[in-house]
């Protein structure tokens, strides 16, 4: 029997980058086309989102999206979310409506195929290095002049698997601060459970999200950075452990 569950582990995992990789081969030509100039970048969000809900849908998950308040278009927020999963980033273009922008480990431009157009289309971040970190500030502020929102999920990473929420780093509240736009906290339950980082692990099933009030930035300095975070990590926490009591910390 638990051989049998490592076979299944072993080839829903291989499935999963099956999914990843198939739309984008068979979109190339017109994803190519989405990303040659970035006035056409609403076009590859969407192209993101039937991506993204293929995955999902192809993996055997079905998601309940609770939003207490709704973006409204046309309009600038930041967008950030606990860090548990390898859909995380599917979830979030299927949560949120509004052309976004990740911000996001340069790492991750390595991955073939998918890391030519998320080097493309993401802002991309070297956390070790701080000249890195000052250009994302900059790329930020062009994006968001252009109408586009920006997403960033604040721990710096995945979490260890034991960790529920790990320590948020400050950039995704000093752009929210320094652009006086709408702070976005939305809280991931089962992604965790779904596809972890734990290779063998993960199963068909739900994932809640839940999209909380927006935390205004409106007359706030840099002075308030960690207060914003503070309140932002308590928001999904609590939710956290609304969708599972366990949850202490």
């Amino acid at each position: 029997m638990k051989i049998l569950k490592y076979i299944f582990w072993t080839l829903y995992r291989i499935w999963f980058y099956v999914l990843v990789t198939l739309p984008i081969l068979v979109l190339f030509p017109i994803l190519l086309i989405s990303i040659s100039k970035e006035s056409w970048y609403p076009l590859f969000f969407r192209l993101a989102r039937f991506w993204a809900k293929f995955i999902l849908l192809g993996m055997g998950f079905t998601y309940s999206i609770n939003r207490d308040e709704i973006p409204k278009a046309h309009e600038s927020y930041m967008f950030v979310a606990n860090h548990t999963s390898m859909a995380d980033i599917m979830l979030m273009l299927v949560t949120v409506k509004n052309p976004f922008v990740f911000v996001g480990k340069a790492e991750l431009a390595k991955i073939p195929l998918f890391g030519f157009f998320y080097k493309r289309t993401c802002i991309l971040v070297d956390r070790s290095s701080p000249k890195s970190r000052h250009a994302v500030f900059l790329r930020a502020q062009k994006r968001l002049q252009s109408g586009l929102s920006i997403c960033i999920f604040p721990e710096g990473g995945v979490p260890e698997e034991h960790i529920e929420l790990d320590e948020f780093q400050n950039g995704a509240f000093r752009l929210a601060i320094n652009h006086q736009i709408p702070l976005v906290p939305i809280t991931f339950a089962d992604n965790k459970k779904r596809l972890s980082y734990t290779f063998f692990s993960g199963g068909p099933g739900i994932m809640r999200v839940k999209m909380h009030e927006f935390i205004t930035t409106k007359g706030l300095g840099i002075e308030d950075t960690k207060p914003l975070k503070d309140e932002t990590k308590e928001v999904i926490l609590k939710q956290l452990q609304v969708f599972n009591p366990k949850v202490n910390s």
